[in-house]
């Protein structure tokens, strides 16, 4: 047993709202919180999505599993309330360090001792953070792909002072949820994941701008070739264009080059991948 029965997640985005769905259909006690009624007013939202989702991809969500997961999470804007049973909060909240910073600095002082914190940050390595959680031993990483019923990895990685059996709770809840942990024994940005889709996706980006080649025969030659289900364009799709113009337009030339691209012929004519039904493919 992992220990871990109320779960609090913190940020209900695109993925922070996998996340506590995916926690609650597995059978934890779940709150969802976030700044205001109406980011919940949202959340609830997208957590009906996920339902109907779940009910056509996931065994057994048809039988009503998936609406009692639904019906169970509990909402609140009010941090010190959403935290106050938690033995588990994780942290989805928007890639900025001050950001970060400031709500581990709340979350310190308003959450029980036994409480663990774990960042979902797939940018910010924990010792960006760590400091300021106030409980260094019961603070990690735990980190989920996008579209988390399917793409079911979830990556713990930890600093030098978290406690080894936190880790290893943490290990257990992540299979207690339907995930396959992938442990990782010390710090790397972009974990194991990212370490590896990146550059793929940084060599198709450059494949496209150089002329070489355009995106369907790109990814049809990685599919073919490697055997993978998507190809480098299609995954951007998924990850949503915004995002890829986000992290290309702060990297080197190339990838800044590949960014103008994005927003020319796709963010400015609102071609933001599967999410708006249009990107580099029509859905």
């Amino acid at each position: 047993m992992t220990g871990i029965t109320n779960v609090t997640v913190l940020g209900t985005g695109v993925l922070g709202s996998q996340i506590a769905f995916q926690t609650a259909f597995h059978g934890f006690a779940v709150t969802a919180y976030d700044i205001n009624t109406d980011a919940l007013d949202a959340a609830k939202k997208r957590f009906e999505g996920l339902a109907a989702v779940y009910e056509k991809e996931v065994a057994g969500a048809a039988d009503g599993a998936a609406q009692k997961a639904l019906g169970g999470i509990r909402y609140s804007d009010d941090l010190a309330q959403a935290v106050k049973d938690a033995d588990l909060v994780i942290e989805a909240v928007p890639e900025s360090l001050d950001l970060k910073r400031d709500i581990y600095t709340k979350l310190g002082e308003l959450a029980p001792a036994k409480t663990i914190f774990a960042t979902n940050s797939s940018t910010l390595l924990p010792s960006d953070l760590v400091g300021y959680t106030g409980r260094g031993d019961k603070f990690l990483a735990l980190h989920f792909a996008n579209h988390v019923w399917v793409n079911n990895t979830a990556e713990v990685m930890g600093t030098t002072k978290t406690d080894p059996e936190v880790y290893q709770q943490v290990v257990e809840f992540a299979s207690a949820i339907g995930m396959v942990p992938i442990e990782l024994k010390k710090e790397k940005a972009g974990y194991v994941l990212n370490s590896l889709l990146v550059p793929l996706l940084d060599a198709a980006a450059e494949l496209l701008v150089d002329g070489i080649a355009d995106p369907e025969t790109i990814d049809k030659t990685w599919r073919i070739g490697t055997g993978a289900p998507k190809g480098p364009f299609e995954i951007f799709d998924i990850v949503g264009l915004t995002t890829a113009y986000n992290i290309s337009s702060v990297s080197g030339p190339k990838q800044r080059e590949f960014a103008a691209y994005l927003k020319e012929n796709y963010i400015d004519k609102g071609k933001l991948g599967l999410a708006t039904g249009e990107g580099f493919y029509r859905y």
